[in-house]
């Protein structure tokens, strides 16, 4: 079976879709602290500038402006690497206080952006960012006070690059921990899906392994292994059936041809029409205990027999004997048949079984396509495997029928007429079943085609 690569299972697709949802929902943390934290900075230096201006404003009304000129060049000197910048314009417009330049004084509420006064520390910015209040005091005079928000940006970014860093760390894991139980999910149902394979080869005796990931694909495998049990107790009953009624009525048809033969030999030619009669009866029985040999063969294939005597079997050899002992038979039926057989091409089987299903194959041929048709036979080395083929430019097999065709005793409308029973491709089904290769039937445009194809590597040698 087609082995499934872990980039394209399922399990790695919901690794994916796990670190996606973290990669987005660290992606609206990282939104949500960034709001948070902006709102929170805005109040903090909205408020803490409010309550300035109003203690400034206050002692210059009480204290009179001197006093705020003094108080302001204080703060200014006291304030901890200037968080907060003040300046003191008269009503002319000259500076009194404060080391705001001058040309951003204005009312109202405003950003500046200003050139750092203590650079001591290297990490320190060359600008600050400044949340900045103008209002105008009493006699005109206009008092500016600007909170410094570059720590709280700072603050900011760094939350935005931590809350990032860790959606990525996360994310990362989720894969990772997605991909390592992908791995092992994967390792497990391939032991299910080599169980399957083998079912599907005919080993009704095998049975799926338990996942163990959790108890619902336990009770899953557990609930298929007892509809397998069921499926083989059923197949080896009706193949118990087939195979009784063609052991119980071989013994009485067998005494039937015997008698008919005395009987032939009774008469000694005195009565030509009553021989005639039994050489028909006798050709009739010959075909019914056929029908039974065939189908006692299918069910021994079916059970496994024949795989003791396993060996090597060089197919090139084997396909150029029976290529050159149909020759005659092709020229006597009006037939070309060819043969391209590459040297030398091997597989592990039984000699006598595969020989079955390639003269089945080219007898189906004979027997079915009309003169003048030609049959080739061909086998070769492919991709990972061996392919045997025949092939010939009948009419062919209806696509919806080539399955259908395998079966025992099915046969096309066309072919009713004809010699057979409709056993011949279902006994090359079972050699190839039985070996572990593949059958296919395939247009061969015009007319049919079938491929026998070892892909098993112990098969091949």
């Amino acid at each position: 079976m087609r082995k499934v690569s872990l980039l394209r299972s399922g399990a790695f697709r919901f690794a994916i879709l796990i670190a996606a949802i973290f990669a987005i929902g660290t992606g609206v943390l990282l939104a949500q602290v960034e709001r948070s934290v902006n709102r929170y900075a805005t109040e903090v230096a909205s408020d803490s500038v409010a309550a300035e201006i109003a203690v400034l404003r206050g002692e210059d009304r009480a204290a009179g402006r001197t006093q705020l000129i003094q108080s302001i060049t204080l703060r200014e000197q006291a304030v901890r690497e200037h968080q907060i910048r003040y300046l003191l314009l008269d009503s002319q417009a000259h500076r009194l206080a404060g080391s705001i330049p001058a040309a951003e004084a204005r009312v109202g509420s405003y950003d500046l952006v200003l050139p750092a006064i203590d650079r001591g520390n290297e990490s320190d910015a060359a600008t600050v960012s400044l949340m900045t209040l103008g209002v105008r005091l009493d006699d005109g005079a206009i008092l500016v006070v600007g909170s410094d928000t570059s720590e709280l940006r700072d603050l900011r970014q760094t939350l935005g690059l931590s809350t990032m860093e860790f959606g990525i760390g996360i994310s990362l894991l989720a894969l990772i921990g997605g991909l390592v139980v992908g791995t092992i999910f994967l390792r497990r149902l391939d032991r299910v899906n080599h169980a399957v394979g083998r079912i599907m080869q005919g080993s009704l005796s095998e049975r799926l392994p338990a996942i163990g990931m959790s108890a619902e694909f336990d009770e899953l495998s557990t609930n298929l292994n007892r509809m397998l049990d069921r499926i083989e107790s059923l197949m080896a009953g009706l193949r118990q059936v087939s195979t009784d009624i063609a052991h119980d009525l071989r013994t009485p048809l067998t005494r039937l041809r015997q008698r008919l033969e005395d009987m032939k030999e009774g008469l000694g030619g005195s009565e030509p029409v009553i021989e005639e009669q039994i050489e028909t009866a006798i050709a009739q029985t010959d075909s019914i205990l056929a029908i039974f040999r065939a189908l006692l063969r299918i069910s021994l294939l079916e059970a496994g027999a024949g795989k003791q005597r396993f060996a090597e079997v060089d197919l090139s050899e084997m396909l150029d004997r029976v290529f050159h002992a149909y020759l005659p038979v092709a020229e006597d039926a009006h037939q070309v048949l060819s043969a391209d057989i590459e040297p030398a091409v091997k597989v592990r089987g039984d000699a006598e079984l595969l020989t079955q299903a390639v003269t089945n194959l080219i007898e189906n041929a004979l027997v079915h396509t009309p003169t003048g048709s030609h049959i080739c036979l061909s086998v070769g080395r492919r991709a990972g495997g061996v392919a045997l083929t025949v092939a010939d430019d009948g009419p062919g097999i209806p696509a919806e029928e080539r399955a259908k065709v395998l079966r025992r005793f099915y046969r096309l409308d066309v072919s009713r007429h004809s010699p057979g029973a409709g056993l011949g491709l279902a006994i090359v089904s079972a050699i190839a079943a039985l070996h572990e290769a593949q059958i296919s039937l395939a247009d061969n445009c015009p007319g049919l085609r079938v491929e026998i194809t070892f892909r098993n590597l112990a098969n091949l040698v």
